[in-house]
Order: structure tokens, then C-alpha cells, then sequence
């Protein structure tokens, strides 16, 4: 069957179905829709290997869909849903305690705001560059659409490192960095939230200098303090969100989490919060790591252990490293992720939340996981798991949530966030909560309900990319060529 289209606007194309999937001729050539766009991608940005990654991941899923919807084909929907609105990129020059001027580079990629506002986190770290951002801000749409509330794509950053910073030294970063960001938020333009690196502190220090240049207190950064317009449960919210995507995978087959051994990585939010609810439902929480090394306390991470851990990362900004030397019992191995010394040690463990930061879970990791009992991962991190180790989860029918699901109670939270700086009102704690459980059962229904529809019935990765991206290009469609 042919379809020829002839427009002023997408010249002479014509579709083809050949195996059940849409091909496009034209110049005599024969070609898949999704292959060409990330060949596509490959050679222009070729440099920006994480959005390359990012981008590889979520279309390669989205091959049924061509075929249900020709209509985003002719609009050339998966050409433009990887092509940023806006990349905005500048100069960051700042003042240290000691007077020496420091040049950071500043980011904000406003990726699609088809559905709503542009949102999503803002990064500070050493590796931070654009690709990255892109990259963050390409899986955001996603996320956000996932969620049920209106939020668009974005992400943003620096390449500015606070670990062994002043307070002061924080500041003044933070205020040359809003100096120039303001220019581009708004509380129905673009919100950002915190990412890596950006906690209360330094979201706190720019919507100071927001307000004060702006002369206006809105809602135009999520992650505030609850004193000026913050949430209950937004820093647990990425962590809790995991923790019951994951409960919700676990039903599907029968289990839950009470009783599970569970690895954990990272020691931020995430992690922490993500230890924190496991604990509550019965699970054993036995790792946790930060950028030096990792810890392994197979006895498990009780509550008094957790608050020293907080205390430890929040308060004193120390490593964790000092977790072992208060619990004699708990090992730390110097310069090992958490999936390395699982694969080394040999650890049994049986549901695991990559909770740190973009592929630190590879094919060999994965393998080993598999082969000590993982039976379920759910991402906390954005990318965690590299192509090979998704290959694996999926070989193996292992019950995968991919961040872009497992992870999106945080940006969730931070749409509630807004919704109360709307409406001039904050929700009680168990508000938010009950909020968060009922859009993290949403998401993952949504998941299944995508997968079962289009042909690959259980897998979430799928189901995620699919449900997320449909609402997006339904709305782009919707708009025309814009």
C-alpha cells in the first residue's frame, strides 16, 4: 500500500507498510522513520554522546507507534521532538571567598513546552556540559508527561562544583547564575527544580535573587524552603515515587518488597528517602555510595543508622566513608560504585534502585545483578542503566522501570509545588502523599496499558517511552508547524 503526499511543505514523500512498519521513499531511497532520525542526531551531534544515548533509547521504542500514527510522520513529529525549542548557554563569572574570580558556563535547554510550562532540574557539577543537559532535558518531556499534570521539557546547569564550598562562596555563584537565568523563567514560562548539586541551599540563594530583581514573589523555582512557598514530601518525593513504582511491579507478580534485600547507590535525596520507604515496607537496605566509594552494611540501614547518614550528607557535607568507621560491622570500599562490589563480592541482593547518577549500571553489572537474584530494577537516577544493560534486563525479563517512570515523583512533587504557589495554599503532608501514590500508580498503569496496546505487553521501558511520547505529539500535531 502507497500513500503519496505532495505538499509545499513536505515535498513528494511517500509511505510505504512493509512488516508491519512504516517506511518513508524518497530520492529512491527506502529507509525506517526512527532509524533516519537517530542516524540523524548521530551526525550532527555527534559530540553529545549521553543525548545520542538518550535519544537511541527512547525512539528505538517508539517504532510501533509509526505505524498506528502516520499522522506524525507527515508532521514530522520525531524529527522535531529531538530538536530543543531553545538552547541558552552563558557566562557565569563569580567571586570567591578570597577574591579570586572563577568563569562558569551556564545552561537551559527548553525543550518542549507542548503540554505545559518548560520544567525540570537544575544540575551543578563539574560534568555538566551540553550534551547532558540535552540529554536530561530530552528524557524530561517524558517524565513530565507521564506525571498527568501539565509540565513541559527543560533542564539546565553549570558546570559549577560546590562539593568543599563556602556557603558564601555558594551565593555568590548562585546570584551571578540567576543574574542571567531570570531572563528566561517564569511561572508559566519555565520552573526549574534542583537536580545534582542544588538543594535547599542553593535554590533558597536564587529565588532570593530572583525576587529581588524580579521585585516579585512567584512560583518560578521548585525544591523552596516551606517557609517561602516549598512543599511537604518534595525532597523525599523522587525516592518514595521509585520505591512505589517499584512496589507496584513487584504486585504484578506477586510479591513485595517486605523481606527483599535491596541495593540502593548514591547518598543524596534520592537514596536517602528511597532507603527510607524501602525500610518502612520491610525491605533490608544494604548500600549506599557517593562519588569516593561505597559502603556495604549487610546487616542493614536501620533508621539511627540512616539519620546519621543524613546528618552525615546534609549537615556536615562529609563522605561516606565515616558511616564505616561509626558501624564497625559495615565495610567501605574506596574508589567502587555499588554495582562493582555487588559483581566483586559476590552480594545476593534482590530488587535494586540505581540512585546516583547516568550509566553507572553496564552490561556486566547487569549480568552479575541477574545472576545474584535482581529480579527488579527501578531506576531513581536519570539513565542509570547504559543500552547493554537494558539489553540484558530485558533479555532476562527482569521487571525494569526506566527513570523516566520510576523517577518522576520528584518533578510530580515539584508540579504540586506549583500548583499550591498557584492557588496561594499549601497541602498537608499526607495530602502530597496520597497525591504522589496515586499519580506513581497512574504512571505505571499508564505504562502497561501503552505496552499491552502496542504489541509488547509487560515491558515498561516501552510502555514508558510510548505512553509519555504520545500525549506530547498528540498536543504538537495539534499545534501545527511551530
Amino acid at each position: 500500500m502507497y500513500i503519496s503526499i505532495y505538499s509545499a511543505l513536505f515535498h513528494d514523500l511517500s509511505l510505504s507498510i512493509s512488516n508491519g512498519y512504516i517506511q518513508y521513499h524518497t530520492g529512491g531511497i527506502t529507509m525506517s522513520v526512527i532509524s533516519e532520525v537517530i542516524d540523524k542526531v548521530k551526525r550532527q551531534d555527534s559530540e553529545q554522546k549521553e543525548f545520542i544515548q538518550a535519544v537511541h533509547e527512547v525512539l528505538e521504542t517508539l517504532e510501533p507507534t509509526v505505524q498506528k500514527h502516520p499522522e506524525f510522520v507527515k508532521a514530522k513529529i520525531y524529527e522535531r521532538i529531538v530538536e530543543p525549542d531553545r538552547v541558552i548557554m552563558f557566562r557565569v563569572p563569580w567571586v570567591d571567598d578570597n577574591g579570586n574570580v572563577h568563569v562558569n558556563r551556564g545552561f537551559r535547554i527548553q525543550f518542549n513546552n507542548a503540554i505545559g510550562p518548560y520544567k525540570g532540574g537544575l544540575r551543578f557539577h563539574p560534568s555538566v556540559n551540553l550534551g547532558i543537559i540535552k540529554f536530561l532535558g530530552f528524557e524530561q518531556i517524558f517524565k513530565n508527561s507521564l506525571t498527568t499534570l501539565p509540565m513541559g521539557g527543560g533542564k539546565g546547569g553549570s558546570d559549577f562544583d560546590p562539593k568543599g564550598k563556602s556557603d558564601m562562596d555558594v551565593m555568590r555563584f548562585c546570584q551571578s547564575f540567576m543574574r542571567e537565568l531570570y531572563r528566561h523563567i517564569g511561572p508559566d514560562t519555565d520552573v526549574p527544580a534542583g537536580d545534582i548539586g542544588v538543594g535547599a541551599r542553593e535554590i533558597g540563594f536564587m529565588f532570593g535573587y530572583y525576587k529581588k530583581i524580579e521585585n516579585d514573589h512567584a512560583g518560578v523555582l521548585t525544591g523552596k524552603g516551606l517557609e517561602y512557598g516549598g512543599s511537604l514530601l518534595r525532597p523525599e518525593a523522587t525516592g518514595y515515587g521509585a520505591t512505589y513504582f517499584a512496589a507496584e511491579m513487584l504486585k504484578t507478580v506477586g510479591k513485595e518488597i517486605k523481606g527483599m534485600t535491596v541495593a540502593i547507590s548514591g547518598s543524596g535525596n534520592v537514596a536517602q528517602y528511597t532507603i527510607e520507604k524501602v525500610t518502612q515496607l520491610g525491605g533490608k537496605v544494604i548500600s549506599f555510595s557517593d562519588s569516593n566509594g561505597t559502603i556495604i552494611d549487610e546487616e542493614g540501614i536501620t533508621p539511627d543508622k540512616l539519620a546519621f547518614l543524613m546528618e552525615l550528607k546534609n549537615v556536615r557535607r562529609g563522605r561516606v566513608k565515616e558511616y564505616a568507621q561509626k558501624y564497625k560491622n559495615a565495610h567501605y570500599f574506596e574508589g567502587k560504585s555499588v554495582w562493582d562490589v555487588i559483581k566483586e563480592q559476590n552480594i545476593k541482593v534482590n530488587v535494586a534502585f540505581p540512585s546516583a547518577t547516568e550509566n553507572e549500571i553496564d552490561g556486566i553489572h547487569a549480568q552479575a545483578l541477574i545472576k545474584n537474584g535482581c529480579i527488579c530494577i527501578s531506576e531513581g537516577a536519570n539513565m542509570p542503566s547504559n543500552l547493554d544493560a537494558i539489553k540484558i534486563y530485558r533479555e532476562h525479563n527482569i521487571l525494569f522501570a526506566p527513570g523516566k517512570a520510576a523517577n518522576a515523583g520528584g518533578v510530580a512533587t515539584s508540579g504540586l509545588e506549583m500548583s499550591q504557589n498557584s492557588l496561594r495554599l499549601s497541602w498537608t503532608r499526607e495530602e502530597v502523599d496520597n497525591r504522589l501514590q496515586l499519580i506513581m500508580k497512574s504512571i505505571h498503569q499508564s505504562c502497561l496499558d501503552a505496552s499491552e496496546a502496542y504489541g509488547k505487553k509487560g515491558d515498561y521501558l516501552t510502555g514508558a517511552n510510548i505512553a509519555g511520547f504520545l500525549k506530547v505529539a498528540k498536543a504538537m500535531v495539534a499545534y501545527g508547524i511551530v
